[in-house]
């Protein structure tokens, strides 16, 4: 999960990292930083290439395929910038919307032996 660094966001991740301290990067909470005046779209945005460095194929075995997103829609632009990681599925959700892709077609399991 990576959530917005507001000062409730970061009391629980402190909580849920105390209590699962041996957690790897591909489990647990990942706080980050915004800029106070970003729309929650851009924060989305600014958030996506650091995301999939974290999550995708170099990082995760296997990578992650699914995105969950609370706090915005699925504007245009949004949509647009996911499309350059594969997603091509769109389901909007009562609090935002979950964008779905495939394994990317470079993806091996053979990678990570």
């Amino acid at each position: 999960m990576w959530i917005v660094d507001t000062p409730g966001n970061c009391a629980v991740a402190q909580q849920i990292w105390v209590a699962n301290p041996n957690h790897s990067h591909l489990e647990g909470v990942t706080t980050f930083k915004f800029v106070e005046d970003s729309s929650c779209e851009d924060i989305l945005l600014n958030e996506l290439d650091t995301i999939d460095d974290h999550h995708g194929t170099y990082s995760a075995n296997p990578p992650y395929t699914i995105i969950e997103v609370i706090g915005t829609g699925i504007g245009d632009t949004v949509k647009a910038k996911l499309a350059e990681f594969g997603f091509d599925q769109f389901e909007p959700t009562l609090q935002g919307f979950r964008a779905i892709r495939p394994l990317p077609k470079d993806w091996s399991p053979d990678r990570w032996r």
